[in-house]
């Protein structure tokens, strides 16, 4: 059985395994990485054979690094790339040759009914009646998406907020509030099987799962990276932000939002920020205005969204696909019962 694992920012690892009454018995690891001393690619090895065909990654890795000796030098890779590896090997995991995705563009829809989409595809991916989805999303109204514990008055100004047509909606993932505008950012959802993602790390998903948008961006002429634990910064300073939320053994959601150009004036209004996040979201004084999306790539912002599917499209095995009838209808019931709630909105003040 074979299989491979790019570490994101790092090399090939490449591995050919046998199992025999569910043990490996035969394990090869190569690549493109470099390893000193050379003689320590064979303890890599003997230390696989004999684990159970079950294993972990973090087991795997386990017994790898328990092997080797503390002057051993492993470059572009690491004792759980090689775990990763042969979890792909033995069919426990995937990589995305593995699947065909779909990518739907944008579509204008009240910005509560992305949220809650987000929830109905991060379930219908869990259950296997979807295939891994990426979406891009537009919107027709002003709205501040709070993370998932998040505390509505201390991030909220919601008289400002009021005065300024923005509503208020809380997202399943974590992490901080998204202040949307029409036009003024570009978001994307990402919802995949839990096996693209196993034996990583909820930090090394991160990195995994932002690596094509690195690649996208550099094909702009952005020289991007991905800081942890879920920051993407160019030599300018951040551009934007990730969130994820996991069906444990079924599907994760990973969601981006860049700044393209926002009214600095108007979100420290709404947005409660305070002097130690304002360097965060990329402000520097009064009046200015956060886009380094726009100003780094001198691009519509339509423009920037087609580069990014497009991009997707070469690199992977995709397909154009839309939202169903019934998920439509069943995110507009989110929408009404969960998402438009006090109940949720405020589960914390």
């Amino acid at each position: 059985m074979h299989g491979e694992y790019k570490v994101p920012g790092g090399k090939l690892v490449v591995v050919d395994v046998e199992v025999d009454g569910g043990v490996l018995t035969d394990v090869t690891v190569s690549g493109d990485f470099f390893l000193e001393p050379d003689e320590a690619l064979e303890t890599i090895t003997a230390a696989l054979v004999g684990a159970p065909s079950g294993a972990t990654a973090a087991q795997l890795a386990q017994r790898v690094s328990d092997a080797l000796p503390e002057d051993v030098s492993m470059i572009g890779f690491t004792p759980e790339s090689v775990g990763i590896a042969i979890r792909r090997a033995l069919g426990r995991a995937t990589s995305w040759h593995d699947h065909v995705l779909d990518v739907i563009g944008p579509q204008v829809l009240a910005p509560a009914m992305h949220v809650a989409l987000d929830e109905v595809l991060l379930r219908e991916v869990a259950a296997g009646e979807r295939g891994p989805t990426l979406r891009f999303w537009d919107w027709d109204s002003p709205l501040v998406v709070l993370g998932s514990f998040q505390s509505v008055r201390n991030e909220v100004d919601e008289d400002a907020a009021a005065q300024h047509g923005f509503g208020i909606v809380r997202r399943i993932s974590g992490g901080g509030a998204m202040f949307m505008e029409p036009g003024n950012c570009i978001t994307y959802s990402l919802v995949v099987p839990a096996s693209l993602v196993d034996g990583l790390s909820f930090e090394q998903s991160y990195a995994f799962l932002d690596q094509w948008v690195m690649d996208a961006l550099a094909d702009l002429g952005i020289n991007a990276r991905y800081v942890p634990i879920n920051d993407i910064v160019s030599d300018q300073g951040k551009i934007a932000g990730a969130a994820q939320k996991r069906i444990v053994g079924g599907a994760v959601l990973h969601h981006v939002t860049m700044a393209y150009d926002i009214d600095a004036d108007k979100m420290t209004q709404v947005l409660r920020i305070g002097r130690e996040k304002i360097s965060d979201k990329g402000i520097t004084s009064s009046g200015k205005r956060v886009d380094p999306m726009r100003t780094q790539t001198g691009m519509a912002r339509g423009d920037i969204i087609d580069a990014f599917a497009e991009h997707v499209r070469r690199r992977y095995a995709t397909r154009d696909a839309d939202y169903t009838d019934a998920e439509i209808d069943a995110a507009r019931r989110l929408v009404d019962t969960k998402f438009s709630s006090p109940e949720w909105t405020y589960r914390v003040p």
